[in-house]
């Protein structure tokens, strides 16, 4: 259910005409050639969530958002406009059905020449569908 999960992150992530205009690139992998400002799956991880009766897995994504600017505050907008799209990811998948969906931590890091990454974690139960 892993990557049928990224897959649909992305895909809601991308469908938001509002994010799309504010990042030049929302992928699974951290794109090679793409300017500033950009979000990407930094990585995951899944463990067994299943009941007696029904497969399910506990599924963490960790969301990297690339951003430039010189101030703590530069990337706000653009974090809290993420952070709601996640929120508002449709529970009900092809494969799978999200339970719970959590926002873990977030942490944020000033780089050189004027460049910042946030990383998002989020938990994700699903159970097959």
């Amino acid at each position: 259910m892993e990557i049928p999960l990224r897959a649909h992150l992305i895909g809601w992530l991308q469908s938001d005409t509002a994010l799309v205009t504010m990042l030049n690139a929302i992928t699974q992998e951290a794109p090679s050639r793409t300017a500033l400002p950009w979000l990407a799956i930094a990585t995951s991880a899944s463990i067994d969530w299943s009941t007696k009766t029904e497969a399910g897995h506990e599924i963490r994504i960790a969301l990297e958002l690339h951003l430039r600017g010189d101030r703590p505050g530069d990337g706000a907008a653009v974090t809290a406009a993420v952070q709601a799209r996640i929120a508002s990811l449709p529970r009900i998948a092809d494969t799978f059905r999200i339970v719970t969906l959590q926002f873990l931590r977030s942490r944020a890091e000033q780089r050189a020449n004027n460049t910042g990454a946030m990383l998002l974690e989020y938990r994700f139960r699903t159970i097959a569908a």
